[in-house]
């Protein structure tokens, strides 16, 4: 498959397709055959031992061609379960469109649609580029309109995952707020959905949140604590702007660090320093 033959648009004047990118060279179409040769690569693996692939989000400049062919991906390969994942940052004003009309395209041609939602981790540099360029901020102005878009995507997604039953619609909350983790369960329970649905999981970092993470897993919802993986100079970047996007993150060190203390005392004072908590709940 060449670049140009995967983007393409219908001609006003003649209603042919035709491609939006003509001026790539044999080399860089070389380069794109590579990359969409390793990500089926990935996808098949994925496939085989039944494990999800998010492909996570980038900056807006980018990310046209990062989600058309992640729903080429999800079209493929997602035929009886979702493996492949698109990842949304609800920091963008046009974050809940993007995902009613994936919605809508997964329902049309009949195949599984998976979504990551996220806040966003690029506002400085989306705001920095614009302003830059001339054209107009692509993000919302401020956090709490960040919040309700975020709330009003994920609502769409589960009266979706409702509406058309089974698991045709699948959710990763990857969020390290504690407000929006209450919205996403109560708002499973107001439309009858449960953990044992298997259409909403959760996601935080390895060592934050753990005092929302570890509850959840007792109740029997799925909770993965992701890793950062690769060379420390790629990896601190990326570290840092979680903090970023986590405006209150030392306050929640301190909440978690006194958490800890109280859960610490409690073990010494039972006699139970090697405790292993067990919830009533089939892991899901």
């Amino acid at each position: 498959m060449l670049l140009s033959d995967l983007f393409q648009v219908p001609n006003l004047q003649t209603g042919k397709m035709e491609p939006i990118i003509t001026a790539l060279t044999e080399e860089e179409e070389e380069m794109f055959r590579n990359m969409m040769r390793r990500l089926r690569t990935i996808a098949n693996r994925a496939t085989e031992k039944n494990v999800r692939v998010m492909i996570d989000a980038e900056q807006t400049y980018f990310q046209p061609a990062i989600s058309r062919i992640t729903m080429e991906l999800m079209r493929k390969y997602n035929r009886e379960k979702a493996i492949i994942f698109n990842t949304y940052q609800c920091y963008l004003k046009r974050a809940d469109m993007n995902v009613l009309l994936d919605l809508e395209q997964a329902e049309r041609q009949n195949f599984y649609f998976g979504a990551k939602l996220v806040r966003g981790a690029y506002l400085e540099q989306e705001r920095m580029r614009a302003a830059t360029v001339g054209y107009d901020d692509p993000t919302l102005p401020s956090y709490e309109s960040t919040n309700f878009i975020y709330e009003r995507t994920l609502t769409e997604c589960l009266r979706t995952i409702k509406r058309r039953g089974g698991q045709k619609v699948a959710v990763m909350v990857a969020s390290h707020n504690e407000d929006t983790v209450r919205f996403t369960v109560n708002k499973m329970k107001e439309l009858g959905l449960g953990p044992k649905d298997r259409v909403v999981c959760f996601g935080q970092l390895l060592g934050m949140c753990d005092q929302v993470s570890f509850p959840l897993g007792q109740a029997g919802y799925s909770v993965y604590k992701y890793v950062p993986y690769g060379p420390v100079e790629e990896v601190l970047p990326y570290l840092s702007r979680r903090a970023q996007e986590n405006s209150g993150i030392l306050k929640k060190v301190r909440k978690e660090r006194r958490l800890l203390w109280k859960e610490l005392k409690r073990r010494i004072l039972k006699g139970q320093l090697f405790y292993t908590p067990k919830g009533n709940y089939e892991p899901v």
